[in-house]
């Protein structure tokens, strides 16, 4: 008796956009089954954002539904600056040279300043630098004071404000840049669910900004962008510390090769299910319907390739932002979800969560996943005041969903990334015993539509009602009349 949504495992993130922002088009968004939308810092104005996530929330009240928010820092992305005609052409083996000095040159056919003025020092002769996500390469000849003289390897347009990369990585650039200081704060009071961190290089990066998002007020949670070479270097250690990881294959592709993709980006969401946190797969997944109404069969293949591997979200990017079609890239995206996961079960071996129990939260949750996996049940009600229940869950594959049952909004929209578990409201007394919760949790189910008559569930909840991390006991109920 679910619903086609819950029967869904794999969560989808849309990022907002002008395309998003026709009157119904959040509503329809929501409808179609995005779970968690984007606020993409580096683009838009503060007020623009401010406006779009009080539109999201809107949306999801008038939907009777919560849904999270991402708000995606800018990071220390280093660009060129500007050109004196917007624009320019390089042809291959043609002199070109960056300019690492404030103010920069306006920019023409010799060269154009560089936003990074570090980068004299982080780079030597025979260094490749690839501009516009790879699109223009340059071989470093010479250094001369803040001049970096080049060679064009790859013809092409180069306009204002293209990122800069180095092939292999090894630029200095801080973790968090200057502007990301100011948007910390308003992501904490926009009261966000994820605060996503780009560029880390280290577990310090993450733990610096959550230290910042904390003392501005914040609890969202932090998710680390995995798109830098050291990040892959130091990967253990900042999955340990983050509440979630985003496998970011743009910047990450243009460092370490097309070649190595495919590999790095299985790597990371195996450590991400490793230290059980929640794992986003991102970039181009379904590039083509930005224009066409209907994904190519390669862009089919990658988003059901990334659900075998046990990604929790896979998210889009400029197809929902200003696209064409972004209602029809989620339900199509959501179709493609759902396909491959049909098939998981006979491909994927079953996962168990990756510790000793050191929390009875998290030894009830193994005790329900292990029954789940070996007594037929409907559902897993999980009554949880934080959420911290369900995560645990929904680290294990089981062919259960998770109904999650929480009276904190906040913790509902968190839930919402989570792989197969879905949330839903639930007021709870103080004064209840545990029988008569456990009784009225299940007709609550009930009278949502997500359990029936006949069904055998499991439930976790704690005999004490309103505390975090309280969950100590596991049931299995009959659904009566």
């Amino acid at each position: 008796m679910m619903s086609p949504h819950t029967k869904r495992r794999t969560k989808i993130v849309a990022t907002l956009g002008p395309a998003t922002d026709e009157p119904d088009a959040l509503e329809r968004l929501l409808a179609a089954g995005c779970d968690m939308v984007r606020v993409n810092f580096s683009h838009g104005d503060p007020e623009t954002h401010a406006r779009r996530i009080r539109m999201v929330r809107a949306a999801a009240r008038e939907l009777d539904t919560d849904v999270a928010v991402m708000a995606d820092l800018s990071g220390p992305k280093i660009r060129i600056d500007r050109f004196r005609d917007g624009a320019v052409d390089l042809q291959c083996g043609q002199s070109f040279t960056l300019y690492a000095r404030d103010p920069a040159p306006a920019g023409d056919e010799s060269g154009v300043g560089v936003a990074y003025l570090g980068l004299v020092d982080d780079v030597q002769p025979g260094s490749e630098l690839l501009l516009d996500d790879g699109m223009v390469a340059l071989r470093v000849e010479r250094i001369q004071g803040d001049a970096i003289h080049c060679t064009v390897l790859t013809a092409g347009r180069l306009s204002d404000r293209k990122g800069l990369n180095l092939r292999g990585g090894g630029l200095s650039v801080p973790g968090l840049a200057e502007t990301d200081l100011a948007d910390i704060e308003r992501a904490a009071e926009w009261q966000v669910d994820y605060l996503a961190v780009s560029f880390p290089r280290n577990a310090e990066d993450i733990e610096q900004a959550r230290t910042m998002l904390r003392a501005a007020g914040g609890q969202a949670g932090l998710v680390a962008k995995i798109e830098r070479t050291e990040a892959i270097e130091h990967l253990d250690s900042i999955v340990e510390v983050s509440d979630a990881v985003l496998v970011a294959r743009g910047d990450l592709g243009v460092e370490i090769g097309d070649a190595e993709l495919p590999g790095l980006q299985k790597r990371i969401i195996a450590t991400a299910l490793e230290h059980n946190r929640a794992v986003i797969t991102a970039t181009q997944m379904m590039q083509s319907m930005i224009e066409s109404p209907i994904p190519t069969r390669a862009e089919v293949l990658d988003v059901a390739n990334a659900v075998i591997d046990g990604t929790d979200a896979v998210m889009l990017s400029a197809e929902t932002a200003v696209g064409k079609h972004p209602v029809r890239v989620v339900e199509a995206m959501a179709r493609i979800c759902e396909g491959a996961e049909r098939h998981v079960q006979a491909h994927v071996p079953s996962r168990r969560l990756n510790m000793r129990a050191e929390r009875t939260d998290q030894a009830i949750a193994m005790a329900a996943m292990m029954t789940a996996n070996n007594l037929p049940v409907t559902a897993i009600l999980a009554l949880t005041e934080s959420g911290s229940t369900a995560q645990w869950l929904s680290r294990v594959r089981s062919p259960a969903p998770i109904i999650a049952l929480s009276p904190n909004r906040a913790a509902l929209r968190r839930m919402r990334l989570f792989q197969h578990v879905h949330p839903l409201f639930f007021s709870q007394q103080d004064s209840e015993l545990p029988g008569e919760l456990a009784d009225r949790a299940v007709a609550h189910v009930r009278q949502a539509g997500l359990i029936a008559a006949g069904d055998r569930v499991l439930m976790t909840l704690g005999d004490r009602q309103r505390m975090a991390g309280g969950t100590n006991m596991l049931k299995i109920l009959k659904v009566t009349d």
